[in-house]
């Protein structure tokens, strides 16, 4: 892949994923949004590690549509526009059917639906209105295995995840004519800052043992992932989905 100067918004980017992806396109000499919902210190530190300049953090809650839209114009006017817009952010919360209260149930399912499925939605909807329709821009979705094997202590988790399947393959038929392609990236667990209490102890040895490798993904190699997917190059798997979890789970 050549560099490129394109302008990249990465939601969630204040750490794990988003920040590695942050640092994968603006080592490529692209100029990238840095999306965050609360930790604006963290957000900063990943500005101020990035190489190149004509970075930006832009801050908003993705439950809130008014504040999706204001933060993706906010990215929008500052890099020029929009070329690639990054859904990765996301949240997960543990609640079972069979021990859950009520109204631990709703607000679980409330919250996951609005940061996972909702807000990615809105803030597809609203990059849209920046892209150029001349070939080239790109949506990558970050997506799940949950969305194929289950979830069953945190089910909106695995239904958001499944849905944003859905999402990102009916948006890839509705924008190829506009040269957008669209694609969906299902990792399995991640050496990340959410994942951390699940990877320790002997849990974290187990989950580590479901891949015949023996280990977890690192933020590092999903952003190699997502970087190819908004390549030019990629254009042909729109509508595509990539399994991305060291054969720990295996479909058809």
């Amino acid at each position: 892949m050549t560099p490129t100067n394109r302008a990249v918004l990465i939601t969630g980017a204040s750490r794990g994923i988003g920040a590695a992806c942050a640092h994968a396109f603006a080592s490529r000499g692209d100029r990238v949004a840095i999306h965050y919902s609360s930790d604006a210190s963290a957000a900063q530190q990943v500005l101020n590690s990035l190489p190149g300049d004509g970075h930006v953090v832009v801050q908003g809650d993705l439950r809130d549509p008014a504040a999706v839209r204001a933060f993706v114009d906010q990215a929008a006017t500052h890099l020029g526009g929009i070329d690639v817009l990054v859904n990765n952010a996301g949240v997960f919360f543990s609640h079972p059917i069979q021990s859950a209260t009520y109204e631990q149930w709703q607000q679980a399912w409330s919250d996951t639906l609005g940061v996972n499925l909702t807000g990615a939605a809105n803030a597809s909807w609203c990059a849209l209105q920046h892209m150029p329709r001349t070939g080239g821009s790109r949506i990558v979705n970050v997506g799940s295995r949950g969305a194929f094997r289950g979830e069953p202590d945190s089910p909106a988790y695995g239904a958001s995840k499944a849905a944003i399947v859905a999402f990102g393959q009916s948006i890839a038929k509705a924008l190829a004519p506009e040269g957008i392609a669209v694609t969906t990236l299902a990792p399995g667990f991640v050496e990340t800052d959410m994942a951390k209490d699940h990877l320790e102890g002997e849990t974290g040895r187990e989950i580590r043992a479901q891949s015949p490798f023996n280990r977890v993904a690192t933020p590092q190699e999903l952003a190699a992932a997502i970087v190819f997917l908004a390549s030019a190059e990629a254009e042909w798997a729109s509508g595509a989905v990539l399994d991305f979890n060291g054969a720990s789970y295996l479909r058809m």
